[in-house]
């Protein structure tokens, strides 16, 4: 599933949620998602995603001020040094590092995201998608992640930006 991993290894046990959104995303779904984050945080829910589009970025954001565990999944190797807040979530055995990749991944590209988006499903006990943009990446995943019996939610959306 995962190659290599940091931080507190028995989170992997606990009931996760995936959080993914596209890059691109309606204004929407902007507030929706950061609300979405308050309530996992509030309610002690883990929370994985790569927090790697500018919606995860943010929603990770408001997952470290809370207590509850997360699991970041990378689309390359893991670093050899991490942020102050990361090591601080990690220092506090509330925080996993996993990557389907080997040290030698140093760059994230579309086959990697992919990849991770691919173990983060598998991994997840459920899937929040906050928007997935059609004929998009994230719609095959989804397609894929149903037809395999996993339950995946999303947002309602006006489309408007």
């Amino acid at each position: 599933m995962f190659k290599d991993s940091s931080g507190n290894i028995d989170l992997i046990n606990c009931k996760k949620t995936a959080f993914l959104c596209s890059q691109q995303c309606p204004a929407d779904i902007v507030l929706k998602s950061y609300d979405w984050a308050i309530e996992q945080r509030d309610k002690g829910n883990c929370v994985i995603s790569g927090f790697h589009s500018k919606i995860e970025k943010d929603v990770f954001h408001f997952l470290l001020k809370g207590k509850q565990p997360i699991i970041l999944a990378l689309a390359r190797g893991l670093k050899k040094r991490y942020e102050p807040q990361i090591q601080k979530a990690i220092n506090g055995n509330r925080l996993l590092i996993i990557s389907p990749f080997g040290e030698s991944v140093k760059r994230i590209t579309k086959e990697t995201a992919i990849k991770r988006n691919e173990m983060m499903a598998k991994v997840a006990d459920e899937i929040f998608v906050a928007y997935a943009s059609q004929n998009g990446k994230l719609i095959n995943l989804m397609e894929r992640s149903i037809s395999e019996g996993k339950k995946v939610f999303t947002f309602n959306s006006s489309g408007k930006n």
